[in-house]
């Protein structure tokens, strides 16, 4: 069993990012290399887009991001994926899903994907930080991002794929 109210970091919860709809008998419990890797992509990317996205798109000139009650969250499709879960999902069998090095964010439309992707690169270019994939996805008109880090060993592979 995991405490799935863990802080990750400020804005993302243990819980959040090991959610799945497939019922597993491992009951997709991620490892403790896992779970630091699901933290450095929580602290290192998910907090500065939460927070660049925001201030970009949602806030009122001048508003503060930390009391507005205009703040979007992030929303994570998947994170962590055990195997069983991995294989239920469809997932890549060298998957980062199965390191808790990637997540799939929840996107809006095409438009907020494509903004999501341009603050993820600018937060690399900026931070010097490495990725390994940037991956667009879309399946009829459901749209999602794709992102994974690596502790080392990045690729930075960038792809749209429509299904």
């Amino acid at each position: 069993m995991i405490n799935k109210d863990a802080k990750l970091s400020q804005h993302f919860s243990l819980g959040e990012l090991t959610k799945t709809k497939h019922v597993t008998e491992d009951g997709n419990i991620p490892s403790h290399v896992a779970i630091e890797n699901l933290k450095r992509i929580c602290e290192n990317w998910l907090e500065d887009l939460r927070y660049s996205y925001n201030t970009l798109y949602c806030l009122e000139p001048g508003e503060d991001y930390e009391s507005s009650k205009n703040v979007e969250p992030i929303i994570i499709n998947s994170g962590y994926r055990s195997p069983a879960v991995n294989q239920l999902a469809g997932g890549a069998q060298n998957s980062n899903h199965l390191t808790g090095c990637a997540v799939d964010i929840r996107c809006a439309g095409k438009e907020q994907m494509i903004r999501y992707a341009s603050i993820l690169l600018d937060i690399a270019d900026e931070s010097k930080r490495e990725f390994d994939e940037l991956l667009l996805e879309q399946h009829g008109s459901v749209c999602w991002l794709h992102f994974a880090v690596r502790p080392k060993d990045n690729r930075r592979r960038i792809a749209f794929l429509k299904a």
